[in-house]
């Protein structure tokens, strides 16, 4: 399935072997990893980080919920997967499933699919458009980084602070000084660690493939991540914290050449995601971004000045999204509200030697 701007293989929990080194070996020749080439030839993976992914969905484990969704990041080049944090885009497409597989009784016009997400244990409450008993697919909804339009979902992420450490400053200030530059490390949804694209070298409005070509900027964007990672309390995982690199709204070109002013955002992002830019943003650090900037002291809301009532616009390399974040005083993240598409594109058997 394709769940916003990520590709998942769905698998039911009951066609998998429990947790463990079984199942990961199955989900790695599936997808086609570990490719020193970077390809995922020998499988179903497409050679990045956003389709190479894995969600698992099974019977709820909690009261409050309707499914039960395990989400795996696969290493292209590596034999790991990763359980650490979720995936938002993938998120956006457990509710379609459930409803398609009849985990859950589709309603019209639409169906409220309650998500316990087992990396992070927290609830995600999707809004599914529903037509002639199955999830919608066609609708108007654009979504920068795919292409055409779609139904569109509504995807809260109910207290999604602390989902990986526990706390939603895992180290208890707004800003470190980290390998020589300030950073704002937050955990909503998922881990990030935020980094002023000036500090360095970088405009914020860069291509993936420039960035991703500088490989001396990759080697330093690596070890902010890791010693970042280090002080969150979270060593060892090459999936979270992502680092997500931020400027000051700026007019920027889109990858299907779209032009944006500067009016039309709130602030810049670029995400680096296990070692390569993201070619739209990873959800769950757009996310955790727009809590970010309703933090007094981050680097985020620095860039980003003062918050609005209205939804957090979010440049990146593919064009602008819109996100809602509700964050009290402590701070305290509350609530975040994302909208996304998805789709069923194939249904079968995968093989494994």
């Amino acid at each position: 399935m394709r769940g916003g701007t990520s590709r998942a293989l769905f698998f039911h929990e009951r066609d998998l072997p429990p947790r463990g080194p079984e199942r990961d070996a199955v989900l790695l020749r599936a997808l086609g990893s570990p490719d020193p080439y970077g390809r995922q030839l020998d499988g179903l993976g497409g050679g990045i980080s956003s389709l190479s992914k894995a969600c698992i969905v099974g019977p709820p484990s909690r009261p409050d919920a309707d499914v039960d969704f395990t989400f795996a990041q696969v290493e292209v080049s590596h034999p790991v997967v990763d359980y650490t944090g979720n995936c938002g885009n993938c998120s956006a497409a457990v509710g379609p499933f459930a409803i398609d597989e009849r985990l859950v009784p589709a309603g019209e016009p639409a169906t409220v699919v309650r998500i316990h997400n087992t990396n992070t244990r927290k609830l995600l409450i999707a809004r599914v458009p529903v037509r002639d008993g199955e999830a919608a697919v066609e609708g108007d909804f654009d979504l920068p980084g795919v292409a055409g339009t779609g139904a569109r979902i509504a995807l809260d992420f109910v207290d999604p602070g602390g989902a990986v450490t526990g706390k939603l400053l895992p180290t208890g200030r707004a800003r470190d000084l980290i390998d020589g530059v300030e950073a704002s490390s937050i955990d909503a949804t998922n881990p990030v660690v935020f980094v002023r694209a000036k500090d360095v070298g970088l405009t914020g409005t860069e291509s993936p493939t420039d960035i991703d070509a500088d490989r001396a900027l990759g080697g330093r964007l690596e070890r902010i991540r890791t010693a970042a990672a280090a002080l969150m309390g979270i060593p060892g995982s090459a999936a979270v914290p992502k680092i997500v690199l931020v400027a000051p709204p700026a007019p920027f070109t889109a990858l299907d050449r779209a032009r944006y002013d500067a009016t039309q955002v709130d602030l810049i992002a670029r995400v680096i995601s296990m070692g390569a830019c993201h070619r739209a943003v990873a959800l769950t650090a757009a996310m955790c971004l727009a809590v970010a900037a309703r933090i007094e002291g981050t680097v985020v809301q620095e860039a980003a000045g003062p918050p609005s009532a209205r939804d957090f616009r979010l440049g990146h390399p593919s064009g602008v999204l819109p996100i809602a974040a509700e964050v009290g005083p402590g701070p305290v993240a509350t609530r975040v509200t994302v909208y996304r598409t998805a789709r069923r594109l194939m249904e079968g058997a995968v093989r494994i030697p």
